[in-house]
């Protein structure tokens, strides 16, 4: 296995979910923050390590198999957290239908590789818009400083939902041909 500084910054990443987590439930005024402050330093090492393989040139199969999934597992595990924090609908669906949608792109993605056409669902710009809607409105959710924060994060994660779902259309229609072909 190949180990560079954007393989460092993921396993990083992987590192910080247990930290976050717990976190997330200690017992303190100060512990919103702090849970938001550790989110966005994993957000924060996704962007570097994207950022580093590139202008290092030292993107390997190994970190393009873990970067996607060190997130996943940071994303859903804030989801799932939140889910139970706030106990309403309003953020259950849309955490549902996130969650969901990794699940679905992800299996399309490997039956694609299987195929031989994985690049026919290659990321897109609007995963990146998603993504970064996704975060934002996950670190304000979990601070929550005051309502107006609240409210923005609810605004933009309905916003990430959409994208999301947008998203999801463009990779499944991208590889409809080969999904229907019998």
């Amino acid at each position: 296995m190949p180990f560079n500084l954007p393989i460092a910054l993921t396993f990083f990443r992987l590192v910080l979910l247990p930290v976050f987590i717990v976190v997330f439930y200690l017992p303190f005024t100060w512990t919103p923050f702090a849970a938001a402050f550790v989110f966005w330093f994993a957000a924060l090492t996704d962007a570097l390590d994207g950022y580093a393989a590139r202008k290092l040139k030292q993107s390997t199969r190994f970190g393009a198999f873990l970067d996607p999934v060190a997130d996943k597992l940071m994303v859903t595990a804030a989801l799932v957290l939140l889910v139970d924090q706030y106990a309403n609908i309003w953020l259950t669906l849309p955490a549902l239908f996130m969650i969901g949608r990794e699940i679905v792109i992800s299996a399309l993605r490997e039956w694609m590789a299987e195929i031989g056409k994985r690049g026919t669902v290659a990321v897109s710009w609007i995963g990146k818009y998603k993504t970064a809607a996704q975060m934002i409105a996950i670190m304000g959710l979990i601070w929550q400083y005051d309502d107006w924060m609240v409210y923005a994060s609810f605004v933009l994660l309905y916003i990430a939902a959409i994208l999301t779902f947008w998203s999801m259309l463009n990779y499944i229609m991208a590889a409809w041909k080969d999904l229907t072909a019998e």
